[in-house]
């Protein structure tokens, strides 16, 4: 399974220079907890940072800093993860868990924004799976009372 085939394709972007107040917005139009920032590049826009609603509080409220004297680009995380289309989902899980992110921009192999994978994502998944897991239980109990009979 790839990343690929389960990231998000509709991302909310914002560039550097955007303001605060216009993040918060895009994040509550949206419901969303992260907004990728990108850069304009000849291919595409390429990500350079992410904004969270957590950035918002701890850097903006908690501060009490005016957020219309605040950027994009003055808060944004520049330690970006990034994942590519084709890289597996399991080790990507891995990667998140190693750097503490649960938000992973995903870009194309010209290194152009694709979607992003969050952990809400990877639960949904792993949901999915177990659910299929619990029906292989359930359907070697029938099988098992088809072919041998009930007890009793």
């Amino acid at each position: 399974m790839s990343v690929g085939q389960f990231c998000n394709r509709d991302t909310v972007i914002l560039r550097k220079a955007d303001a605060i107040v216009e993040a918060a917005k895009l994040m509550r139009e949206f419901h969303v907890g992260s907004a990728v920032v990108v850069e304009d590049s000849a291919e595409g826009a390429k990500p350079v940072g992410i904004v969270t609603d957590r950035d918002l509080v701890v850097e903006i409220l908690a501060a009490e800093l005016d957020p219309g004297s605040v950027t994009v680009g003055d808060i944004m995380s520049y330690e970006l993860l990034t994942a590519r289309e084709d890289d597996g989902l399991w080790e990507t899980l891995q990667r998140m868990r190693l750097k503490g992110v649960r938000r992973i921009p995903v870009v194309n192999p010209q290194g152009v924004l694709a979607g992003i994978l969050t952990s809400d994502d990877l639960l949904e998944i792993l949901a999915g799976e177990l659910t299929e897991l619990v029906k292989i239980i359930g359907k070697e109990q029938e099988r098992e009372q088809r072919t041998r009979g009930g007890l009793g």
